[in-house]
């Protein structure tokens, strides 16, 4: 069983930054794919970034896309979510994603296997 802990989240200004951190436990952390999911109140949980095992490969969400990097030390068994120029509608709580990918594609929460409890951000205007 891996598991995963958020930390980062908070209260911000529209335009400023944050940065979220996702340590992992209990697993091979390099084995796995790592994405940031969020949900809104009210929304779907959508998907916001991912990275691969190895750390290659990236890919964003339109709605972040510019404004986000992801990244990953599977020495520290860490990945990161750097957000700048945030907006009001960035508000949501981000969770932290591992899986293998087996069962679908990065894009959607089914390709994971275990996530983590969430970390708030908060977007004023």
């Amino acid at each position: 069983q891996v598991q995963l802990v958020e930390s980062g989240g908070g209260l911000v200004q529209a335009g400023g930054s944050l940065r979220l951190s996702c340590l992992a436990s209990g697993g091979t952390f390099s084995r796995y794919a790592m994405a940031w999911f969020r949900q809104a109140p009210g929304k779907e949980r959508e998907f916001v970034a991912y990275v691969k095992w190895n750390g290659a490969t990236t890919v964003y969400a339109d709605s972040v896309k510019g404004r986000s990097t992801i990244s990953r030390d599977n020495a520290k068994n860490t990945v990161i979510l750097q957000l700048d120029s945030l907006k009001p509608e960035d508000t949501a709580i981000y969770h932290c994603a591992a899986g293998t990918l087996r069962r679908a594609t990065y894009v959607y929460a089914e390709g994971y296997d275990y996530w983590g409890q969430g970390t708030q951000v908060t977007v004023s205007s």
